[in-house]
């Protein structure tokens, strides 16, 4: 990945603060109609991006039955409508982009677990089908007939993908340079000033960037002078096998998790490894403890033992990382309060990856003068 080293002061019209998968959906979309200079202090896609498991779905964390709870059905059914249309908008973007990423559309297979049991999941097959997702519910019998599983009841449902994050976010910012964008690494960004006619980013390079609106696409690391939400920050795990690991043929297709805290996911990639996660704890730096991580992945393969006893899961590597978590599953997409012309991209939740293409349809659409008609789902 080609980038340019801030070696004077520079002015544009949207300074976009992350170069991961967030801030190339960003800079993919704002560059078509504005200038604009991607910053990172780290080399680009080296943030949580290359850490992602890149589960592209447009499920929600909550169900849609508990988030009509917390803030109504109509809202709740907007969500998970906006997810799915933005799983939809991914697939198209890669497609007319040509962006070679690996994305293969998948279908979701959601278990009952210790949160949510069979009837639960009955209810949230129903509450989907009903706004026009195409979700099924499988009783015990036919989720052993047909996946060869033991659980009380799941939920199948179509629309999903997987794919490369870092091939992804890759593809869009090379389209985004193409379209006249800079990124601008290693640069780290110390402080943030609004007034009323722009925003100027003070910089460890000793040079300021000037832009008419800046969007920081940060994950949880923000400069002095930007107030940040209440949020939680969690540490996750994860491991994969090596490649052509033996599997079910179902689950080269399928995306599987659990309705369990902790909960289990996992998927196949494209060259066949079997990527397994999980086991979230509520701390932000749990992640980084090396002991921990093996006693994560014991964790990890006991738990996948017992779900699919005759898969022999051999680990080529594991790696842990850092993300958010709401109340409601959904992120954080707005203004910074207090400060004009700024607005924050934090995606709660494990998919991220679908949040970034939502995050980037409001924010253009605001930095346009324009408007988005979900924007204020995202606004809590």
């Amino acid at each position: 990945m080609s980038v340019d080293r801030l070696a004077a002061p520079i002015s544009v019209d949207v300074a976009i603060v992350g170069a991961g998968v967030s801030g190339a959906f960003m800079a993919h979309e704002l560059s078509k109609t504005h200038s604009v200079a991607v910053l990172d202090r780290r080399p680009p896609l080296m943030g949580s991006t290359v850490a992602s498991t890149a589960l592209l779905q447009w499920e929600i964390d909550l169900p849609l039955t508990e988030l009509a709870k917390k803030i109504g059905p109509q809202k709740a059914k907007r969500a998970y409508l906006r997810s799915r249309r933005a799983v939809d908008a991914l697939k198209q973007v890669v497609a007319e982009e040509r962006i070679a990423c690996g994305l293969k559309d998948k279908s979701s297979l959601y278990l009952a677990g210790d949160q949510h049991g069979h009837r639960a999941l009955e209810a949230e097959a129903a509450a989907r089908a009903e706004i026009g997702l195409d979700s099924r519910y499988l009783g015990p019998g036919a989720l052993r007939e047909r996946f060869g599983v033991e659980r009380t009841g799941a939920v199948v449902s179509s629309g999903s993908a997987s794919g490369d994050p870092a091939r992804l976010a890759a593809g869009l910012l090379r389209r985004a340079r193409a379209n006249g964008a800079r990124i601008w690494s290693p640069v780290e960004v110390l402080q943030a000033v609004s007034d009323p006619d722009g925003v100027t980013l003070l910089t460890d390079a000793d040079h300021a960037v000037r832009a008419k609106s800046v969007v920081f696409c940060s994950g949880y690391e923000f400069p002095r002078g930007v107030p940040t939400p209440g949020l939680d920050v969690i540490s996750t795990w994860a491991m994969a096998s090596t490649p052509r690991q033996r599997c079910p043929a179902w689950l080269r297709n399928m995306l599987v998790w659990e309705a369990s805290d902790p909960y289990l996911y996992m998927r196949m990639s494209g060259d066949g490894r079997l990527i397994v996660g999980g086991e979230d704890e509520a701390s932000p730096v749990a992640h980084s403890d090396k002991a921990k991580l093996k006693r994560k992945c014991r964790t990890l393969a006991a738990e996948l033992r017992r779900l699919l006893p005759h898969v022999a899961f051999e680990i080529d590597y594991a790696w842990a990382g850092a993300f958010g978590q709401s109340t409601t599953g959904l992120p954080r997409i707005g203004p910074v309060p207090g400060m004009e012309h700024t607005w924050a991209v934090m995606g709660f939740g494990g998919n991220g990856i679908t949040y970034s293409v939502i995050a980037a349809q409001i924010v253009a659409a605001e930095v346009r003068g324009e408007g988005d008609a979900d924007a204020d789902l995202y606004r809590t």
